[in-house]
């Protein structure tokens, strides 16, 4: 039986990690960082995400706004927004909340944000450090991942990671995360296009699913004793829960976790690791900021 790896608990202790370090940085002398989040339209998902980062934020003593916006907003207002909080020193971080509505670019507006306060880490150039291993942020979800595997005590070097997913939120940047000296993973990248993708699967030591489709991963694409990490948010109908829907995994947990070594539950694994990491880069941008 797989060993649960709790991205609850692991994701508490970053947390209070964070908050001793804004403590510090605060007592001397230095103010509190602050995040600025952008949040266009009335999307309900997105608006809860938004409250539970600021509500974060506020208990490691990160001050943190969430500005606004009806979603019939032109883009050159939004644009006119990101450009006033890149000259305010007062702002760390900014995140904009996606997706943002149709006739918005989501490239355009992500690529106006400084990079210097791109705690998302989507800005290209905040990409291409973390490409070629330079110091920077690190994008939530992936970096998230990597400190489940590292604090659970599970060996990287010269193991094989296979990656189901190239998007550009998770799997790609999580590749170039693992290929870094010092985890020293090698890395395979799956996709819809992949040639007999099961196989590959049975080969990883770490395999990681971020696909999008719920139970994906089943008990014969694992190899015994492998570390799965579960990155999927699916809804799947349940007529026995009062709202009529259950969240599950793109792993098929009840099967996989009898052939598994490590495993990560959905929800209580990857999620909480994700607000986390995040209050992590806005930290480093305002102690970047006071260097």
């Amino acid at each position: 039986m797989a060993k649960i790896i709790d991205g609850k608990a692991i994701s508490a202790l970053i947390r209070e990690e964070v908050k001793s370090a804004v403590d510090t940085h605060v007592s001397g002398g230095a103010r509190r960082p602050y995040l600025a989040v952008v949040l266009v339209g009335d999307d309900p998902a997105s608006a809860s995400y938004v409250r539970g980062k600021g509500k974060a934020a506020a208990e490691v003593g990160i001050d943190s706004d969430t500005l606004m916006y009806p979603a019939s907003m032109p883009e050159s207002e939004l644009l006119d927004v990101i450009e006033r909080l890149n000259t305010d020193d007062s702002v760390d971080g900014i995140l904009v909340q996606l997706p943002l509505p149709d006739h918005m670019d989501d490239r355009r507006v992500i690529d106006a944000i400084d990079p210097r306060k791109d705690v998302d880490c989507f800005h290209p150039a905040s990409v291409g450090k973390l490409s070629i291993g330079l110091d920077g942020f690190a994008p939530a979800t992936p970096a998230g991942i990597v400190q489940l595997i590292e604090r659970s005590g599970i060996e990287t070097s010269g193991k094989h990671c296979v990656i189901i997913g190239r998007s550009n939120i998770v799997g790609k940047p999580l590749a170039s995360l693992m290929l870094r000296k010092g985890i020293d993973a090698t890395v395979t990248v799956c996709h819809s296009r992949t040639k007999d993708l099961p196989a590959l699967a049975r080969q990883a030591d770490i395999l990681v699913a971020a696909i999008g489709r719920a139970h994906f991963v089943t008990r014969d694409m694992v190899k015994p004793g492998a570390v799965v990490i579960d990155v999927g948010i699916n809804r799947v109908d349940d007529a026995s829960r009062e709202r009529g829907y259950r969240l599950v995994g793109d792993v098929d947990f009840d099967a996989v976790q009898d052939v598994a070594s490590h495993i990560t539950p959905v929800p209580g694994g990857v999620g909480p690791m994700t607000i986390a990491v995040l209050l992590q880069n806005t930290l480093k941008a305002a102690m970047d900021h006071t260097s």
